[in-house]
C-alpha cells in the first residue's frame, strides 16, 4: 500500500522474522536510516513496517536496510 499527500508518501511493507520489540527496533534503525525517512513503525505481531517519507524509496533500498536488521523484506502490503 501506498498513499501520497502534497509532501510525504506512507507505504507498508511486509517483513516476516520480527518476533518482539527489540526486532521492531532493529527495522525501525535500519530503515530509518535511509535517505527521507521521517516515521518508520514495526509492528512484529502482523509483520507489518509503514514508513513515511520525503519520496517514494526503492524496494532495493528497504530490502537491504531490511537484510541488515537480519530479516526478510517480503514485499509491499
Amino acid at each position: 500500500m501506498t498513499a501520497e499527500t502534497d509532501t510525504q508518501t506512507t507505504t507498508v511493507y511486509r517483513v516476516t522474522g520480527m518476533t518482539c520489540g527489540h526486532c521492531e527496533g532493529a527495522v525501525t534503525s535500519e530503515i530509518s536510516a535511509l535517505p527521507g525517512v521521517t516515521s518508520v513503525k514495526a509492528v512484529a505481531a502482523s509483520g507489518e513496517v509503514t514508513v513515511v517519507c520525503a519520496a517514494p524509496l526503492a524496494d532495493e533500498d528497504v530490502r537491504a536496510a531490511v537484510d541488515e536488521a537480519g530479516y526478510e523484506f517480503a514485499g509491499r502490503v
